[in-house]
């Protein structure tokens, strides 16, 4: 289901121990046609692939299917600067029927994956040239 802004937002399932190579469709109003996502849509990705990693082990402890387990990611950039991601949504699509509190225990799973931990205690960065 497309979101505002993208026709087709990206898509990442898990597969095994690791999740899907996601498909990360362009918006046909790029211009030039860019010929790879770019680094914003790559974090975005990041996120939605821990997220989806973390779901998927959820779905494995739980002995349930995450054969149709998906998870739809969209981001919009700030207006001002310096120029960064402003917010980022994901929807996890669950193929079961799930109670409010196995739900509520999803949530707190996923809400814990490696990669948003990194969001939101960001890493020393440093940068050396050679």
């Amino acid at each position: 289901m497309p979101w505002p802004g993208r026709p087709h937002p990206p898509v990442v399932a898990p597969q095994g121990r690791a999740t899907s190579a996601p498909n990360i469709r362009r918006r046909r109003d790029d211009h030039p046609p860019a010929r790879g996502p770019t680094p914003g849509e790559v974090l975005v990705v990041s996120l939605a692939s821990c997220v989806a990693y973390y779901a998927g082990r959820f779905f494995e402890r739980h002995h349930l299917d995450r054969e149709q387990l998906r998870v739809l990611a969209d981001f919009t950039m700030a207006d001002d600067r310096p120029a960064r991601i402003a917010s980022v949504r994901l929807r996890v699509l669950v193929p079961h029927e799930l109670s409010g509190a196995r739900l509520e225990a999803l949530r707190a799973v996923v809400d814990h994956c490696t990669v948003h931990n990194t969001l939101r205690q960001p890493p020393e960065i440093q940068i050396e040239f050679g």
